[in-house]
């Protein structure tokens, strides 16, 4: 486990030194324009959306290990190729191996970490793993923003070829893991791909979290980088450093609250936690209709427009330890891999559609777009309880897996108790 989180650490810290620059890289630096840089941010999102129902078959018939090793090379020779790039043909190429790539590697390391925990030690590990994402990704993104000059592209050839060392000193790492033996699709007769497909969505359970997982990622991180700072620009003022400040707020509270909320989320419902983020993201939503549309001041505005940030950082603290795991439980025996691939198929389309609808309807109809996502946080609590109605005690508070009166099958108490009877 130390290892997969040192991993994760690794694979957040290449990508921040490019993520941030990777328009100004393709835009500017190497001067193909907003149209191809608009593409290369298009083809990562298509790459991931061919690439992982792929990826879930292999991983249960393979092992994520095997899966994880491919991807980080290929994330690799794609990063090192992006930097040498100088045409628009090459750059897409380059970018749709490094998008492919970075998809596969979320759902290999998170089949991993199902594989080396128990549901009572799940959320404490994926808790870890967002934490190092967060704090590598904030720390990459630091030191390249140093090295970075725009004008020399052989600073951006150095920062790309740093990314693609650190997947490959990942791969070093990865060799000398021995995860215990999962059972895997071949030990599970007559498990066919479209079988297991069938199977998924045969699952309630699983079919309503996707649709939830949908919206949150659609609803906050899809608006990150597009609507809410294209709203912070338009109609609140925010200048590009107010804006690096609130990035930079949501990244500290993540670090420095995730494990004092861990604390609180352990012991308490699954869905009821979910619940609880909307409402926090819908609060976030109504600080962020002040920031534009209220009459404050500047400085009032700014204030407001960084809290919005944190208080997602917030909801994304109490999610991190929360909907992974629980989409592990809710895997049979063997489909981990396909579970967690199909989990972050749904985060990925969230992710591509949320900009293309949030970055227009934010730079110029203001309130709307706060009055049509702060509706959108208010949809994720009322999800989040019907969830909880499909899943049963254990899956939906690990900690009762030690009770006396839960079944390790989840069991109502009172079942329990007219069988002791």
């Amino acid at each position: 486990m130390r290892r997969i989180h040192v991993g994760n650490a690794l694979s957040a810290f290449g990508l921040g030194f490019t993520v941030p620059y990777l328009y100004v890289y393709v835009a500017q630096v190497r001067g193909l324009g907003s149209v191809t840089a608009g593409l290369v941010l298009a083809v990562f999102a298509v790459a991931a959306l061919i690439v992982l129902p792929l990826a879930g078959r292999a991983i249960v018939r393979r092992g994520p290990l095997p899966v994880l090793l491919a991807a980080l090379v290929t994330a690799a020779l794609g990063a090192l190729s992006l930097g040498l790039s100088a045409s628009a043909a090459t750059v897409l190429l380059s970018a749709a191996a490094l998008g492919a790539g970075q998809a596969v590697m979320q759902p290999a390391l998170a089949t991993m970490i199902v594989d080396c925990s128990s549901s009572e030690t799940r959320s404490r590990a994926f808790a870890m793993q967002f934490f190092l994402q967060n704090l590598g990704l904030g720390v990459g993104g630091l030191i390249g923003g140093h090295l970075v000059d725009t004008s020399s592209a052989a600073s951006f050839t150095l920062l790309f070829a740093i990314e693609a060392a650190m997947f490959l000193l990942l791969v070093a790492v990865m060799v000398t893991v021995r995860t215990p033996r999962a059972p895997r699709m071949e030990q599970a007769p007559g498990q066919s791909g479209a079988g297991s497909w069938k199977q998924l969505l045969g699952n309630r359970a699983m079919v309503q979290l996707c649709v939830l997982g949908f919206v949150l990622f659609f609803a906050c991180y899809g608006q990150f980088e597009s609507g809410l700072s294209a709203y912070g620009v338009e109609a609140a003022g925010i200048t590009t450093s107010a804006l690096g400040t609130a990035l930079a707020a949501n990244t500290l509270v993540i670090v420095v609250a995730q494990f004092a909320v861990l604390r609180f989320v352990e012991r308490r419902k699954r869905s009821r936690v979910i619940a609880a983020v909307g409402l926090i993201w819908a609060v976030a939503w109504a600080v962020a209709g002040y920031a534009g549309l209220g009459h404050g001041s500047q400085t009032m505005a700014t204030a407001a427009f960084i809290s919005t940030y944190a208080l997602f950082g917030l909801g994304e603290a109490m999610l991190s330890p929360t909907l992974a795991p629980l989409v592990a439980d809710l895997a049979p025996t063997g489909l981990a891999g396909q579970y967690n691939s199909a989990f972050a198929l749904v985060k990925q389309l969230a992710l591509a559609i949320g900009p293309a609808v949030g970055g227009p309807l934010g730079a110029s109809l203001h309130g709307p777009y706060i009055v049509a996502f702060l509706l959108f946080s208010l949809g994720i609590t009322v999800l989040a309880v019907r969830l909880g109605r499909q899943l049963t005690d254990v899956q939906n508070q690990p900690s009762l897996a030690g009770s006396r009166v839960v079944t390790q099958s989840g069991a109502p108490a009172g079942t329990v108790a007219a069988a002791e009877a």
